[in-house]
């Protein structure tokens, strides 16, 4: 899978309203078939930054998700409520899923 976490540093006066504000390209992004997942969380840091969690099934899936329209309109519109480019690491990695976190295992 595509594995991708950016982080969005939203200005200030739209932090509030940053879920709401990206809503409609969450919303399509989720609905694209190869989205395995596309979370949003804020900051517990910084509360003007938002970390975006998601992955895709495969390279072709991403590939629809950067040439979808919800992509294109995000690029135009999103860069207005930021004070800064997000940053992003992006992997290839050889799973489908999240793994277990063993370490802190929960009994059953």
């Amino acid at each position: 899978m595509i594995f991708i976490t950016a982080k969005f540093p939203v200005l200030p006066e739209h932090a509030d309203r940053w879920i709401e504000i990206s809503e409609s390209f969450t919303h399509s992004t989720r609905n694209e078939d190869g989205c395995l997942w596309f979370e949003w969380s804020r900051s517990v840091s910084d509360p003007n930054e938002y970390v975006l969690i998601e992955a895709f099934r495969d390279d072709a899936a991403a590939g629809v998700h950067v040439n979808s329209d919800h992509f294109k309109v995000a690029t135009q519109t999103l860069p207005a409520y930021l004070s800064q480019t997000p940053k992003i690491v992006n992997f290839t990695i050889p799973q489908d899923d999240w793994s277990e976190l063993g370490e802190l295992r929960v009994a059953d």
